[in-house]
């Protein structure tokens, strides 16, 4: 049998930093960490330097070209014509050093109202050598995925707009090589995202200007994917529930400081707890099939899904709690050419484990926008310490107000 231990773990530990074990009782029976895993976990990194230094939240912070990660509907917000940016971020450089996130993302403005926009996620894995059952080498190859969409978005009014976004995932994990006698293909996908915007500018006394914003995102809503030729085990995709408000305010000309708050939850099954006898052995049905002590059927459509995802945890609704990620941000902007970031990260221990502090800094000079972050988790030893980001924007109104 082929050895795919890293390939396997590209599908693993983006999403599932179990840094330490949380524990709970369930009818005498004791449950360690229970992390909801999905295909592609790619999909929900967070891609840029901007959002990057605030925690990884844009729900609803300013729009910019990296919206059509956050959140789509901020466009027609945006005051620029038209823009888009490039991002960079080696990953997991604790663990190996040849992993990489790639994102480049951009918009277009029909008109007062309206817009389009489009991105591409290209997520490498490094060099992989795959090996035989006895060791000997088959070959070395550079697993990928990727995902590229478009999206459209419009004003229903001065105040809220909406978004909707295409999406085809790709994902060549396995190289085709043949597993315990099974061959495999790249999994592909079909996917969708809808957003909701809203923003209205709020009198403060002490305030030059205030603006509250607030957003919402269900992204990923797609199709299993298989990595099999039989089809015979497909794997739901990471669908995402994004939720969240942000306060802009300008204390003077120069001065202006923005507070975010976002909420995420998987929607996607819960893993249930299976029934064991005396020895530690799984008790089937005349079926074959493991019975469920506690929790739902993880084997249903993606519809079903996303429904039961709300009240499936074996834990009950104290471990359902447990599966919302809540993430709070603050950027402070200097002429509205210098800006700094914080942020903090928090997801239960029980469903993954990461918790992290992020800082950031971006730059505004003429066409370009610089920026980056740095990631600081708050226990030693996590895999996505020293997390880097980078990303340039550039905008193309700027350069027409520039040679004119």
């Amino acid at each position: 049998m082929k050895r795919l231990f890293i390939s396997l773990a590209g599908l693993l530990i983006f999403t599932n930093f179990s840094i330490s074990q949380a524990v709970d009782e369930w009818n005498g029976q004791q449950a360690t960490v229970n992390t909801i895993t999905t295909a592609v976990p790619f999909l929900n990194i967070g891609p840029d330097a901007t959002s990057g230094g605030m925690g990884e939240l844009g729900a609803a912070t300013e729009p910019d070209p990296n919206s059509q990660h956050w959140n789509p509907a901020k466009y027609p917000f945006i005051k620029k014509k038209m823009g888009f940016a490039v991002s960079y971020s080696p990953w997991l450089r604790n663990l190996v050093n040849d992993i990489n996130l790639a994102y480049l993302s951009g918009f277009y403005k029909i008109d007062d109202i309206s817009a389009i926009s489009a991105s591409l996620k290209f997520f490498s894995l490094g060099d992989i050598t795959f090996t035989d059952i006895n060791g000997a080498e088959t070959g070395t190859y550079r697993p990928n995925e990727f995902s590229i969409d478009a999206g459209y978005s419009r004003k229903f009014s001065q105040k809220l707009s909406g978004a909707v976004t295409a999406r085809f995932i790709y994902s060549n994990l396995t190289q085709g090589q043949t597993v315990s006698g099974q061959s495999t293909k790249p999994g592909t996908s079909i996917a969708a995202d809808i957003a909701m915007y809203y923003s209205n500018d709020v009198n403060v006394n002490w305030l030059e200007a205030s603006t509250f914003s607030f957003g919402g995102v269900i992204s990923n809503i797609g199709a299993k994917i298989s990595y099999s030729n039989d089809d015979t085990q497909k794997d739901f995709i990471p669908t995402n529930f994004r939720i969240g408000p942000s306060w802009l305010m300008e204390i003077d000309e120069y001065n202006s400081f923005r507070f975010s708050i976002d909420i995420n939850k998987l929607l996607v099954p819960t893993p249930p707890i299976y029934e064991r006898d005396s020895t530690g052995q799984p008790v089937v049905d005349e079926t074959g099939e493991q019975i469920i002590l506690k929790g739902k059927d993880p084997d249903v459509s993606v519809v079903q899904g996303m429904i039961q995802s709300w009240y499936d945890a074996p834990g009950g609704f104290s471990e359902e709690m447990k599966e919302f990620i809540w993430i709070v941000g603050a950027e402070y902007w200097y002429d509205k050419q210098f800006g700094i970031r914080a942020g903090y990260f928090h997801e239960s221990k029980m469903k993954g484990g990461r918790q992290f502090f992020t800082v950031g800094a971006g730059l505004r000079y003429n066409v370009f926008g610089l920026d980056f972050s740095y990631l600081i988790p708050t226990e030693q030893q996590n895999p996505l310490q020293n997390t880097l980001r980078f990303t340039l924007t550039f905008n193309f109104d700027n350069m027409n107000n520039k040679n004119e």
